[in-house]
């Protein structure tokens, strides 16, 4: 990766993040391309790619003589990894971390009921491999957390739909960054590798009734733990 690059993510962040906790509001208006260069002291270029990625995700938009906005929230792309990593840099909106619950409560039971009926020897031993990484390592260490994603993600894979497997990233992404937030100022209160052994043990045997309801009450005490974060 070379200097430019890093130079550019780095602004996209800086930036991202001021939009996500409200330092800058819907319809607020960037200074020009030359005034916010001069003041983060980089050049154009830099500053240029990272108004491109703050586009592509959604926060701004950028049109000639109209000059560059901050975007409605119902325009941000909330489930990027990028935008899910800035919003979890601080402290996150209780109702956002809700509604991710409830969407991973929509896609993940749904999807373990399929990868039960569909998955194949290997995708079990990817599954079974990313148990015994998440049980050595611990979910406080960054090794067991991508070791739970591996999981999550493995899951979804067995589903064969790529529709499904295609929200991996995002779902793997709202793994990690709710597991981080739950230990954020605690100790996890408990080990969730009993509840992910359920999923696994009910895919392996390709129940896909009992896939279903493992997963759910994975979802269910994931939530509980979150919500003991914010009390």
């Amino acid at each position: 990766m070379g200097k430019a690059e890093r130079i550019h993510q780095a602004i996209a962040r800086s930036l991202g993040t001021a939009i996500l906790t409200g330092k800058y509001q819907p319809g607020d208006s960037f200074e020009g391309e030359i005034e916010q260069s001069l003041a983060l002291g980089v050049s154009r270029t830099p500053y240029r790619e990272a108004i491109r990625i703050l586009v592509a995700k959604g926060l701004i938009e950028s049109r000639p003589r109209a000059g560059t906005h901050v975007t409605q929230r119902s325009r941000w792309n909330l489930l990027d990894p990028d935008i899910l990593a800035w919003t979890f840099s601080g402290e996150p909106d209780q109702a956002f971390v809700r509604d991710l619950f409830e969407l991973r409560g929509i896609i993940e039971p749904a999807a373990a009921a399929l990868a039960a009926q569909r998955r194949t020897a290997a995708q079990i031993d990817t599954m079974r491999q990313a148990l015994a990484a998440m049980q050595h390592h611990g979910l406080a260490a960054d090794e067991g957390r991508a070791a739970d994603q591996r999981f999550h993600h493995a899951v979804l894979e067995a589903t064969h739909n790529e529709a499904v497997a295609s929200l991996a990233s995002s779902v793997g992404a709202a793994v990690d960054w709710t597991t981080r937030f739950k230990q954020r100022h605690h100790v996890l209160p408990r080990d969730p590798l009993p509840e992910h052994l359920a999923v696994f043990h009910a895919i392996e045997a390709s129940d896909a009734g009992a896939a279903r309801k493992a997963m759910e009450e994975l979802l269910r005490l994931a939530l509980d733990d979150t919500a003991a974060t914010f009390a």
